[in-house]
Formats: C-alpha cells, structure tokens, sequence
C-alpha cells in the first residue's frame, strides 16, 4: 500500500540588510515555491505551530550584527515555547560566526553561510533544482527588481568585512544575466537595478577584461527594461566608457551610486582605497562632465582610525564643493579580523555620532537646494504606490527605499493610474528629500 508523502512545513522568511541579501531570499524563495512548500509573508499573522522561521542575516557593521543577533534571539526564544517548529539562520552573520553563534545560541536548528543555498533548500525538504537559477520571485513591487551581476569583492579595503562572508568577485555570465532579465520584464518588471559589491569589477573574472560597458550594451538593447540604474560603483580605476552609454541610452537612467568614503589623503590610505583625494575630486569633475544631468549617490565614513578634525574638515569642504544628489553617512565600525582592526579604534563614539550629524546636516541643506531648482520643472515619475491621500514615486535619479520620492496628491491624479505606471508630473514644491507634485495635464499613464 503507498503511503502519502508529508509535505514540507511551511517557510517564513525573515530577509535582514541589504538588497544582496534580498536577492538571496528572493532564490531561496523561488526554489522553495517550485518544490510546492508553502511560503508565509513576513508579516502575516499565520501562527501555524509547524512552521519553519529562515531568518537572511547581516554581518556587514556593528548595528547591522546585533539586529541579527536580536531577531535570532526573538524566534529561538519562540521556538522554546513551542510557536514555531524549527529556527534556520543564513546569510551573512551565519557565515562569518557560525562557530560562535551555535555555542551561544542552541536553540537554532540549522547554520548556513553566503554560498549554500544547495544545501540550505535541500534540508528544507526540497530538491534544489538548477534549471530555476534564471528565475527568480521577487519581494520588492513587482515593477522594481534588483539584478545582482556579481558575488564576493576582491577590493583591499581595511575597514570591510565583505570578503570574509561572500569571498573574492565572482562575476555572472552575460547571457544567464540576460535572460534573468528578460524574465524579470516579462514579468511586469520595469526598472532593474544592478547591484554588486563592485560593479566596475565586472567580467575580470571571466574574460581577465572589464565588461561592465559591454553588458550595459546588451542589457539597454536586449531586456526590455524601461530604467536600468546602477548602484555600488567602486572609483578606483573607474571604468569610464560606461559614461556615454549612460548619457545616451534612454532606458539607462541618469544616476550611479558610488560610495567614496572619504575625501582626505591620509584617510584614503589607512582606508586603502586605491585612490587619492585629488583622483576623486577629478573623477566626480570627469563625471558631471562627461554625463550632464547625472545625479550621483555616495556614502561616507566618519570616525575611522585617527581621522582628526581637520580631515574631517576636508571631508566636509569636498561635499560642499561636490553638492552630491544624494548622501548617507555611516559611522566607523571596528570588525575584527580586518585590516583596520589592527588600529586603534581612537574616535570616541560621542565624536563619530558628532560628524555624522554635522555631515548629513550640510547634505540636508545641498538637497533642499537642488530640489528646489526642480520646482515648475517636468518630470517622468514610476509610481510605487498609492500610501492614504498620495500617490508615492520616483524619478530615474532615485534608487528604491534609500533616495528621494515624488508625492502626487492622489485627489489629483487621473482613474488610469496604477503602480508600476510611468506618468508626466509637474513638480510644485520642494522639500529637503522629497518632492511634491501635479499630473501634467492630458498626459496618460504609460504600462
């Protein structure tokens, strides 16, 4: 007599961190649908005692780990109780202190790292099955949708523990990322962002050349996406013919993230970032020059070993003088078995807490000045959601979830809106990171 095979618990996935991680979940996510397991929303309110709670870890800085920690603690301490049946924990932190972690914290079931999915879908009862790499469910809007083009980073940076939790770069070959493409648009997926620990690393791996022109080309011309934008372009050795591509391919959005860190010699090199401070003032210059219009993203550090005031200072004269689009700031954070961990660790928290402020606040006062140029200007917005009286979008030089967004009053807006929409507005009033606008009048929605 045959028996009926039990199906596998239900999954809840809990995705911490970065949108590397969110690809992550999003795989792990496809293989489970396609081995018929039963995937619970993050937030749902399904209280099944059965189920199996992965949680998708960050190890990057010191408020990324303990998050983690805190959220590992909250579902073991359920699993004591008896509300869940198993607790998996992957990702990042998993991977870089496993060892740790099992000793500290039994109550969890299962320990993956970065790179074994395999195995991870394996003892969630499915076969991992190949022939879904190319495929992929997304968790962001369905008309957003990152594409990740490489894994790991070879950069030297002594501050940086990426490598110690996805290894060296590991690029994806060009026709696996065209067809993840052309799958994620035939999907309803309008605007792709590529994200990488460094993009400009692309294809080194591969052809011993960087590649990154070569499959912007062929993603402009091939996929199908309306936006393509880039995020985490390293500026050492930046790979410059990407720059007309950008300025003339109307689907590759005027914007590139490029986190620089710093602005002071003697920082940069502690740092080991591969560039001085003057080939970075160059660089931006060569950029708004060779692109005009582009709005550049970047993030900087404050606090790392022996910044002193007047680099600090320099720092401060480079954002001024740079009026970047967009900024975030990050505190040092010291990650033992980096380079930079060999140093003192001489900023007092009070100091770093101190400069952040003082940096975001002169950024806070660049963007309100650059947006408000944009008042009684036309603009084309994707629009993410209607959020109670607005509707919420973006234009091409704003990434999702980290840059400025466009609110239409929703009273306003035309019947045929709908997310995922492009639309004409007029931007009517401006605020330090966001916008507020009109529909441009007898202009419809476009799918």
């Amino acid at each position: 007599m045959k028996t009926k095979a039990l199906r596998p618990a239900p999954v809840r996935l809990v995705t911490l961190g970065c949108s590397k991680n969110t690809v992550d979940s999003e795989r792990l996510v496809t293989q489970l649908v396609g081995g018929e397991v039963q995937v619970l929303e993050e937030g749902s309110k399904d209280s099944s005692p059965n189920q199996t709670v992965v949680i998708n870890t960050c190890g990057f800085i010191e408020n990324a780990k303990q998050e983690s920690i805190d959220t590992i603690l909250h579902y073991a301490e359920a699993r004591q109780e008896g509300r869940i049946g198993k607790l998996v924990v992957m990702g990042c932190l998993s991977h870089r202190y496993r060892n740790e972690l099992e000793k500290e914290i039994p109550g969890v079931d299962a320990w993956f790292g970065t790179m074994e999915l395999p195995s991870l879908v394996r003892s969630l009862g499915v076969d991992y099955r190949k022939e879904l790499l190319g495929e992929r469910r997304i968790s962001t809007p369905s008309h957003t949708a990152f594409l990740k083009i490489a894994e790991g980073c070879d950069r030297p940076c002594s501050f940086c523990a990426i490598p110690l939790m996805r290894g060296g770069h590991r690029s994806v070959p060009v026709p696996a990322l065209l067809q993840e493409a052309k799958n994620l648009v035939t999907g309803g997926v309008r605007e792709l962002v590529l994200i990488a620990q460094d993009l400009t690393w692309y294809g080194l791996d591969l052809t011993g050349q960087r590649e990154l022109a070569h499959l912007l080309d062929r993603l402009s011309a091939e996929s199908g996406a309306s936006w393509i934008r880039l995020q985490y372009a390293y500026p050492g050795q930046f790979p410059m013919e990407i720059l007309p591509l950008i300025r003339e391919r109307e689907n590759l959005c005027l914007y590139l993230d490029m986190p620089l860190q710093h602005a002071s010699d003697g920082v940069l090199k502690r740092m080991r970032r591969g560039i001085s401070a003057r080939a970075t003032n160059q660089l931006v210059r060569d950029i708004r020059s060779a692109v005009p219009g582009i709005h550049l993203r970047t993030t900087m550090m404050v606090g790392f070993p022996g910044e002193t005031d007047e680099e600090f200072q320099e720092l401060c004269d480079f954002v001024i003088e740079h009026r970047f689009e967009r900024l975030g700031v990050f505190m040092y954070s010291h990650e033992e078995n980096t380079a930079a961990y060999l140093l003192e660790d001489d900023v007092p928290v009070e100091t770093k807490q101190q400069r952040a402020d003082h940096l975001m606040e002169l950024q806070q006062g660049i963007s309100l000045e650059l947006n408000q140029a944009k008042v009684g200007r036309e603009f084309t917005v994707l629009l993410d959601r209607l959020e109670s009286t607005h509707w919420v979008g973006r234009t091409e030089f704003d990434s999702p979830e980290v840059d400025n967004e466009v609110l239409i009053p929703a009273k306003e807006a035309p019947g045929d809106w709908k997310p995922g929409c492009m639309v004409k507005v007029r931007v009517t009033r401006a605020e330090e990171f966001d916008l507020v606008a009109c529909a441009v009048p007898n202009s419809s929605a476009s799918l």
